[in-house]
């Protein structure tokens, strides 16, 4: 379903299919500069302490979260910098995409990118060696990896909405709650092998930050409640 939304909503549209490859783009470098960073850290330290290895994994998750979302801004300065040369270049001068749609795409771009990178992992991880749960373990891997892809997309595209809002209007703290809830998701994580501990959170921090997104773009509060309770 996640990846449904690139069919349904940007595929026919050019310009989205470019803001969003763009915010791929950026999402891959923060990756990149993360993991990096990450490998110098752990090469330049004593594998045998598992302790420290443990502390930099933390640490390399985290890192990684706050680089995500320093490329999420360096992003939205560069598209309201796009905003305005299309504007300038427009004969009625308005601009063909606002940026509540730049935000919607840009996430989608995030997100799709997360996804697709843990979907590659899942399927190198499937190749083997050895069973899943062969030791005991919980049998659920794939299926929960599979769960957390779909929930950590969702995210960002909320994610996005929210923090191009908080930029646009100088509302800090909605871009620090994009980052608390980020850092908090990924450090769910750490929960496994305890999926549900992981799961369920996520989703409900996903479901919050859908109604606030959907609330900041126009969105209301009758309207919402009425599709919660399923009334016409």
């Amino acid at each position: 379903p996640a990846f449904g939304l690139f069919i349904f909503t940007i595929a026919r549209d050019p310009l989205r299919i470019i803001i969003l490859i763009a915010g791929a783009f950026f999402w891959l470098v923060s990756l990149l500069l993360s993991s990096l960073i990450w490998f110098i850290a752990v090469k330049a330290s004593d594998p045998q302490d598992e302790r420290l290895q443990k502390g930099l994994l933390i640490f390399g998750v985290m890192f990684s979260v706050l680089l995500q979302e320093a490329f999420r801004f360096l992003y939205y300065k560069l598209l309201r910098k796009a905003i305005e040369g299309l504007v300038a270049l427009s004969e009625d001068g308005c601009s063909p995409i606002s940026i509540q749609q730049m935000a919607y795409v840009a996430g989608v771009g995030f997100g799709l990118m997360s996804g697709a990178f843990s979907m590659i992992n899942l399927l190198a991880d499937a190749l083997g060696p050895g069973t899943v749960g062969i030791h005991g373990d919980s049998q659920l891997y794939f299926l929960t990896s599979a769960f957390m892809t779909m929930v950590l997309i969702f995210l960002h595209t909320f994610w996005g909405i929210l923090f191009f809002h908080g930029c646009e209007h100088r509302r800090w703290w909605e871009i620090a709650a994009v980052i608390i809830m980020h850092l908090t998701v990924s450090g769910l994580s750490f929960c496994n092998p305890m999926y549900v501990g992981s799961l369920v959170p996520s989703y409900l921090l996903m479901a919050a930050a859908a109604a606030w997104a959907y609330l900041l773009s126009g969105g209301s509060a009758q309207n919402l409640r009425r599709f919660l309770l399923c009334k016409c």
